[in-house]
C-alpha cells in the first residue's frame, strides 16, 4: 500500500538506484562561509553521491510540537542565530522547495499525522551544509521537523518509515552534532586542532563503536550510557538527526566516517555516509 501511494504522488520522481544517507556534523554557522577541512569534507563526500532528485533534511534547528514538513515552492533562507558577522546574514540559499515531495513524505508516515507548512524554510542546520554539496542551489530541498516531545525510540521508528524515499532519488540528510554541549565550549581552544575534553572523546569513540557495530539500540538509549554521554548530549536536538540517518540503514549498506574531529572541547564534527561503497 505504501509504495502505491508513493508512486501515485511522486510521479515526477523516477525510480533510481538506492541513494545514500548522510549525517553531517554542521558545527558553527560560520562553516557556511569559511574555508576549512570540514567544508572540504562535505565537498569530497558529494563526489560519491549520485545526483539527487531532491533532498529531505532533518535539522537540529527545527523543533516543533508535532511533525511538520516544509511544503512551499520557494523556502526562505532562515538566519536563526545571532552575534555573527554581517557576511553570514547576507548568505542566501535559494534552492526550490518541493510540495510534491512533502506530500509524498507525509503519505509514508503512519506513526503520526504529519503536517504540511509554509511557516518555516531552510534553517542554518540545512543550508550551511547543503550549500557546500550543491552550491548552485539547483536541487529541491524540504525539511522535516523534530517533535520536541517524543522519545528517541519514537524518532528512530518514524525515520524507518522513510526508507522508500531512498529508491526515488531522494538524498536524506540528518544535520546536527553527535557531541554538542555549548555550555562547556572551550572558547580559547576554538582554533586548536581536534581539541576535546576527555568525556567528549570518550562519548565520540563509544558512539562510533556503536555505529560501526550496528548497535542502534544503545544509541537510541543514549541516556543509559553513562556520564560522558550525559555531558555530550545535554539536550537531544543535535543528536536526534543521527538516529534518523541510522534508522534508514539496511543490511547491505556500509558506513563511511569523515570529518571525525572535535572542536573547542565539547563539539564534534563527526559525519557519516550510509550506503554502498
Amino acid at each position: 500500500m505504501q509504495i502505491k501511494e508513493l508512486n501515485k504522488i511522486t510521479t515526477f520522481l523516477d525510480n533510481t538506484e538506492k541513494m545514500p544517507v548522510l549525517f553531517l556534523g554542521h558545527g558553527s554557522p560560520m562553516n557556511a562561509i569559511e574555508e576549512n577541512e570540514f567544508v572540504q569534507g562535505f565537498r569530497d563526500i558529494k563526489k560519491e553521491i549520485p545526483q539527487p532528485n531532491a533532498i529531505l533534511c532533518i535539522s537540529a534547528h527545527w523543533e516543533t510540537r508535532g511533525t511538520f514538513l516544509t511544503a512551499m515552492e520557494n523556502p526562505p533562507t532562515i538566519h536563526d542565530f545571532g552575534g555573527f558577522p554581517k557576511e553570514l546574514f547576507a548568505v542566501q540559499y535559494p534552492a526550490p522547495g518541493s510540495p510534491e515531495l512533502a506530500a509524498a513524505t507525509k503519505a509514508l508516515i503512519k506513526g503520526t499525522e504529519a503536517g504540511l507548512t509554509d511557516q518555516w524554510g531552510l534553517d542554518h542546520g540545512a543550508w550551511s551544509v547543503i550549500k557546500h554539496l550543491y552550491p548552485e542551489a539547483d536541487v529541491p530541498v524540504i525539511e522535516m521537523s523534530l517533535d520536541h516531545y517524543k522519545t528517541p525510540q519514537w524518532h528512530y521508528d518514524l525515520a524507518g518509515e522513510l526508507k522508500q524515499l531512498r529508491e526515488k532519488g531522494v538524498l536524506i540528510i540528518g544535520s546536527g552534532n553527535m557531541v554538542h554541549n555549548l555550555g562547556r565550549v572551550a572558547w580559547g581552544h576554538f582554533n586548536t586542532d581536534n581539541y576535546a575534553y576527555d568525556w567528549a572523546l570518550e562519548a565520540k569513540e563509544k558512539m562510533k563503536d556503536f555505529i560501526l557495530d550496528d548497535d542502534h539500540q544503545s544509541l537510541v538509549n543514549y541516556d543509559k550510557q553513562g556520564p560522558a554521554f550525559q555531558l555530550a548530549i545535554p539536550s537531544p536536538e543535535h543528536y536526534m538527526p543521527l538516529l534518523y540517518a541510522l534508522a534508514l540503514k539496511d543490511d547491505r549498506d556500509n558506513i563511511k566516517l569523515f570529518n571525525d574531529k572535535a572542536v573547542a572541547g565539547s563539539l564534534t564534527m563527526t559525519s557519516l555516509k550510509i550506503g554502498t561503497v
